[in-house]
């Protein structure tokens, strides 16, 4: 009778420590993965266009990117990309979580890696969207298409609706067909700011850039009004948007949203709009994108094919 009992309960004491074995690598399993996945959206990597000097730029976006952290605990690292069309690539090879896309980038990364838009900027104007200038230097007689003839050019990049598309588009609606035989030289400033510099510096007498930046330089630079003139606008296109991953957590996708938006209901918040030359924020979806997509249409660009980089 006591050497049948003894080997039945060895045998469940082993079965026992087998199953308390499992548990405890599973526990431990889902506590790693737990804690993987907080740690990998701990911080958030957010990218930014070259839309304006490095340093303004930085100056302008990091108390933004304070204030996220400071109101959701996720630290946010933003990252200035060199050319606009790199914020495409840098978004798949170094998995960024989400980037501050202009337009025409918006655009591109609905088409290419599906991206999902939170919000955007409204202006100091009370706008939400934005449109290109086409300008040229007032002592240069230049009013018209005709007149721009053999004259030097100059965009901002490949990858931007005001600064290449808006242009490009417009000077085809109005017969070139060719545009590197049409002007004596054209090129990439690489910026909105740097192409403005570029027509006020009389390196170009020609140029493009998107309304905000010809404002915002105006507004330190009275050359602006005083020696440009406006040729023509665009029409109007989504102010840069948040966008980000699409497979980021839905919590924090809620969490971005729902700061961004409330900023102008927290003192603090809005003490950072002003820093960052915005009365708030608004909802943005994809949808407002569309009207890029069908400009882009119109100047014979295809999202899907197109290439952005500057040559």
């Amino acid at each position: 009778m006591i050497g049948s009992v003894i080997p039945n309960r060895i045998e469940s004491e082993e079965v026992y420590m087998q199953l308390m074995a499992k548990l405890i690598v599973t526990v431990l399993t889902v506590f790693l993965f737990a804690t993987s996945s907080r740690g990998a959206e701990s911080e958030l990597t957010i990218g930014l266009i070259p839309e304006q000097n490095v340093f303004k730029q930085m100056a302008r976006y990091q108390p933004l990117g304070d204030y996220i952290a400071k109101k959701t605990g996720l630290k946010v690292k933003f990252t200035i990309l060199s050319r606009y069309g790199n914020i495409i690539d840098r978004f798949k090879t170094e998995s960024l979580d989400g980037a501050f896309f202009g337009s025409f980038t918006g655009a591109l990364a609905i088409q290419k890696l599906g991206v999902e838009f939170l919000a955007r900027p409204v202006n100091l104007d009370g706008s939400s969207t934005y449109w290109g200038y086409l300008f040229a230097r007032r002592d240069s007689g230049i009013r018209n298409v005709g007149d721009m003839k053999g004259k030097r050019l100059v965009f901002v990049d490949k990858a931007t609706t005001a600064g290449y598309v808006f242009p490009v588009a417009y000077l085809k609606e109005h017969g070139v067909s060719d545009i590197k035989t049409y002007f004596r030289e054209t090129y990439f400033a690489g910026s909105h700011d740097a192409a403005i510099y570029a027509v006020l510096d009389k390196k170009a007498e020609i140029g493009a850039a998107k309304h905000s930046m010809y404002d915002r330089v105006a507004r330190t630079d009275p050359r602006v009004k005083k020696d440009l003139v406006i040729l023509s606008e665009s029409p109007k296109v989504p102010s840069n948007g948040l966008g980000v991953r699409d497979d980021l957590s839905a919590e924090v996708k809620r969490q971005l949203r729902d700061v961004l938006i409330g900023m102008d209901k927290d003192p603090e918040g809005r003490e950072v709009l002003k820093k960052f030359e915005a009365i708030k924020f608004i909802p943005t979806s994809r949808d407002d994108y569309n009207i890029v997509i069908e400009y882009a249409r119109k100047a014979g660009i295809n999202l899907k094919t197109y290439e952005y980089i500057n040559k």
